[in-house]
């Protein structure tokens, strides 16, 4: 696994958070973390996953009409997450080599879409708070199709579209959290992905 997350992808990846921001990704993490990631989900009851709420702390509150996923934990003790979660670790690693970013540590979920079902554009951390500095999205939808919906919308600062990235298997896009707001527009079959962020050493969120 480590071996993926060579020289040569971490400058690119290094280089080009620091050229626009963000860099989306196709097949870099092995098919069979991915395929092992995907059977965890498919093999879930939909009741594992619960509603997904907006807000921090205890002003956390389920609002349906901003979003309308049910999420999940990653688990450090349970496997795939263990795998999954030690990639991100060497990734968190690499990119503190060349860009000095000060990343301390990783949380990450499992998003679970039932059709018909979005999230609306929003920033992952408000900005100069600190609490979030990179977001990763990896998704887990094999076949996925043009006319499926669920994309991710990628919008710079002043809502200028920069990227509707289809959510299909393998792709994992990484960008700056208090930059780029986006969405995810509604689904019209199930869709899975694990969204994370990185944060600085000081900063503290309840999952």
């Amino acid at each position: 696994m480590v071996s993926l997350l060579n020289d040569e992808l971490l400058d690119r990846i290094a280089d080009a958070l620091t050229d626009k921001g963000y860099i989306v990704l196709e097949d870099v993490l092995p098919e069979t973390l991915s395929n092992a990631l995907l059977d965890k989900v498919n093999h879930s009851p939909v009741e594992s996953f619960r509603w997904a709420e907006i807000g921090r702390g205890n002003e956390r509150v389920r609002e349906q009409e901003i979003r309308s996923d049910r999420i999940r934990w990653l688990n450090e003790q349970q496997q795939p997450d263990a795998d999954y979660l030690e990639y991100m670790a060497c990734l968190r690693h690499g990119l503190n080599r060349r860009l000095f970013m000060g990343l301390f540590d990783y949380e990450s979920h499992y998003a679970f879409y039932r059709p018909g079902t979005f999230y609306r554009k929003h920033l992952d951390a408000l900005r100069g708070s600190r609490n979030r500095i990179l977001t990763t999205v990896f998704f887990l939808n094999p076949d996925w199709q043009q006319g499926d919906g669920g994309e991710l919308m990628l919008y710079e600062e002043n809502d200028v579209l920069l990227e509707q990235i289809p959510p299909r298997m393998g792709t994992l896009v990484i960008f700056l959290s208090e930059r780029f707001p986006h969405e995810v527009l509604p689904t019209h079959k199930d869709r899975a992905s694990i969204a994370g962020w990185f944060r600085v050493a000081g900063s503290y969120e309840l999952p």
